[in-house]
Formats: C-alpha cells, structure tokens, sequence
C-alpha cells in the first residue's frame, strides 16, 4: 500500500493513522481487529486494488463478523501503482463492489466523481453497518513513496493512540 500511504502522509500525518506499506492485502483485516476490539471508535480503511486483490478472502471475514463501526474505502486506479504501474484485474473488467456484495458485505457503493465519492464517504463514516466504497480512480504516478516518519515509529505512535484514555 505504499502509494495510497504515501499519499495520506502527504495530506498530513496524525497519530491515529497507520500506515501499512509493506503488507499487501493486510489493511482490512487490521482495521476489523481494531473495530473489533474496540466498537466504541470509527474505524476507516484505505485500500488499494491492488492491495484487495491480493487478499479477496479478507472481504468474507469483514462480512462475517460486519462491525457497524468499520468502514473499507477501496481506490482502485486499474493499477499496481506501488511497482510501477502494471494493470490490475480491475483494468479487466473485475468488479470489486462485486466482490465485495458477493462476499457478504450488504452496504457497498462505488463512486466514481468527487462529489459523489465524498458524499458517499462521510454517509459510510457516519453509518452504523459495515460498509465498503469503491472509488474509481485515475492513476497517478507517485514519484516517491519515502516519508519523514519511521513505520517502528508510526507502529508504537498508532499503539499509544489506541490505548484507551
């Protein structure tokens, strides 16, 4: 996920964000242990669709165990962006709304304007079910993934800001 965290970082870093970039496929099933553990917090994911599709199975658990806290928020730029920019399955017609009401999750949608997407985003936030948004995206190429902030560093950063106050 080196390019969706990269880019987060860019728009300003908080202690409440983890930034997965070496863990392909990972980011969904972190956030539900998070949402799990702790039902009382909003909990929101960024994912890729490159990262998605190297764990498709991960959308059946988020569907089993649908924290109504949870939110999967999947950019999809047709593209493994993160190595260069090959095409991804979605380029291919997969569908990962699809999937992901194939798998389970009953509050899906795919958003592919702004206006659309933000206003899509803050009503999943805001919900009380699980939900998975899609958004189709261009893709875009990052020229560095570096970021002044340590992953050891983020790892016990985001570790204190879980712990309960």
């Amino acid at each position: 996920m080196g390019a969706v965290a990269a880019e987060l970082h860019r728009l300003g870093h908080r202690p409440s964000f983890f930034y997965l970039q070496h863990a392909m496929g990972l980011a969904p099933s972190i956030a539900l242990g998070i949402a799990l553990t702790q039902p009382e917090r909003r909990v929101v994911v960024l994912d890729g669709d490159g990262s998605l599709l190297m764990n498709l199975g991960g959308l059946t658990t988020l569907a089993h165990q649908a924290p109504g806290n949870l939110t999967h928020i999947v950019f999809d730029n047709a593209s493994f962006v993160s190595i260069g920019g090959h095409p991804t399955p979605t380029s291919h017609g997969v569908d990962l709304a699809a999937a992901a009401r194939a798998a389970g999750i009953n509050q899906v949608q795919t958003a592919t304007a702004l206006e659309g997407f933000t206003t899509a985003a803050r009503d999943a936030i805001a919900s009380d079910q699980l939900t998975c948004l899609v958004a189709k995206v261009a893709a875009d190429v990052v020229a560095t993934f570096a970021m002044d902030l340590h992953p050891v560093e983020n790892r016990f950063e985001f570790a204190r800001h879980l712990r309960p106050h």
